[in-house]
Parts: C-alpha cells; sequence; structure tokens
C-alpha cells in the first residue's frame, strides 16, 4: 500500500523538478532587454488606448460563465455518446442513459433558473417601486 503512495510521491517530486528546471532554463538563456515599448500592455497589435481600469460590464461574465457550463457538459456527453454502443452490449445501456438524462436535466433545470432571474437577457429592466 505505501508503495503506491510512494510512485504518486515520485512523480509529484518529478514535476516539480521538471518545471523548476523549465522556468530556470528559461530564465538563464532569455534575453533580458526591458524597455518601455516591451514593457507596456499588449491589446491585439494596438497601442494601449486609456486605462486598463475600467468598469467591465458584469453581463459579459455572466454570458460567458453559461457558455462554459454548456459547453462543459458537451465535453462530458461527447465520449459517453462515443462509447454507448459498448455499454449497450455489456447491458449497461439503460443505466448509462439515465446517468446522461440526470446530467442534462440538472443543467436544464440550472437554465431555466437562470432564465427566470433574467441573467439572460443583455438590457434587464429595473422594476421601481411606486
Amino acid at each position: 500500500m505505501e508503495f503506491q503512495f510512494a510512485n504518486v510521491l515520485v512523480f509529484l517530486l518529478l514535476g516539480a523538478i521538471t518545471a523548476g528546471l523549465m522556468l530556470g532554463l528559461g530564465y538563464l538563456l532569455r534575453p533580458a532587454n526591458p524597455e518601455r515599448r516591451k514593457l507596456s500592455t499588449y491589446e491585439c497589435g494596438e497601442p494601449p488606448s486609456g486605462s486598463a481600469w475600467i468598469n467591465f460590464n458584469i453581463r459579459f461574465y455572466l454570458i460567458a460563465l453559461v457558455f462554459v457550463i454548456f459547453d462543459v457538459e458537451v465535453a462530458f456527453v461527447y465520449p459517453v455518446t462515443v462509447a454507448f454502443r459498448e455499454y449497450v452490449l455489456q447491458g449497461r445501456g439503460l443505466l448509462v442513459l439515465g446517468e446522461l438524462f440526470v446530467f442534462v436535466g440538472i443543467l436544464f433545470v440550472g437554465l431555466i433558473y437562470v432564465w427566470a432571474k433574467q441573467d439572460l437577457e443583455w438590457l434587464k429592466r429595473v422594476v421601481r417601486p411606486s
């Protein structure tokens, strides 16, 4: 049992040593000639305009979060759909299909929740008490 934990420890140490070695090698080999143009902010090839400290609209963040959730859903569902025939041949087809529906159902409930809170609206209506 201890041998299996030793394997994990050895791989963690090898990973840390490799990462440190690569960072140190990069530090030794890269040129160090900082200048004003190199130290400026890079904005897609355009010269920076204005301050970087601006108020960023939260709607961009919310829409990006919803997109990432459903993008990850596709990343989880795709391997199951590829291997579904093998699950059916093993007699586990209904179980896997049920788990898939539960997973998609949970995400669908989350989508309904976000939709009901009107977080998918680009311009939210502000209800003022009369």
